[in-house]
């Protein structure tokens, strides 16, 4: 699985690092990014419960 996010949609709500800080990150606007496209397998539910629970719908999964 692969995720990005759109930061021309991301407005800084925080759910995605809230629900799975492990993947997302928040820059200095608060608004999220991804280290990594790749997702750890055990992130994997969350990174979809956050890409659900993102108002703006920046949230994009790519699974391979």
């Amino acid at each position: 699985m692969k995720v990005r996010v759109d930061a021309s949609l991301c407005t800084g709500h925080g759910r995605c690092y809230e629900i799975a800080p492990s993947v997302f990150r928040d820059d200095d606007h608060g608004h999220s990014y991804v280290d990594r496209a790749d997702v750890p397998s055990q992130a994997e539910e969350k990174v979809r419960r956050a890409a659900k629970n993102c108002p703006e719908e920046a949230i994009s999964i790519d699974d391979d």
